[in-house]
């Protein structure tokens, strides 16, 4: 019996996937527990609406992480921190800080999850950050450290 499987199934295949199956396993096993359903007409044409629908979505997805990007590289956002002697910042600036900063001055929401920095910013000057938008997209996004 041919099985879409709804779910992903070890040792059988991944969520999507159209599987031959024997008929005891599908009957007892992976229709009973909503793995998968059997593969007729109608259900490999939701299958196919729906794998339709999920590049949809993806390629908007990907359209407006480019678009964030190219606004990100174009602006620079400015953080007033304390400093001491030699324009040493007391402690570092986190990312959490930059997200907070890109909302107030760009009103741009920014997840400080996705901003990435290599070393701590513990200096006063212009920085760069990677902020990872999509899996294909990365922005630079210029940080200005100043003395409060």
């Amino acid at each position: 019996m041919e099985v879409v499987l709804l779910e992903d199934v070890k040792a059988l295949g991944k969520k999507g996937q159209i599987v031959k199956v024997n008929d005891g396993y599908a009957r007892n096993y992976i229709l009973p527990k909503k793995l998968g359903v059997e593969a007729n007409a109608k259900n490999l044409n939701d299958l196919k609406l729906q794998k339709a629908h999920a590049d949809k979505m993806a390629a908007e997805q990907l359209a407006a992480a480019k678009e964030l990007a190219a606004r990100l590289e174009s602006v620079k956002v400015t953080l007033a921190v304390k400093s001491g002697e030699g324009g040493k910042v007391f402690g570092s600036v986190s990312s959490k800080e930059i997200a907070a900063a890109v909302k107030e001055q760009c009103s741009l929401e920014l997840d400080k999850k996705k901003i990435q920095i290599q070393e701590p910013i513990r200096t006063l000057g212009v920085h760069e950050v990677s902020v990872k938008l999509h899996r294909d997209v990365t922005a630079k996004l210029r940080v200005q450290v100043t003395e409060q």
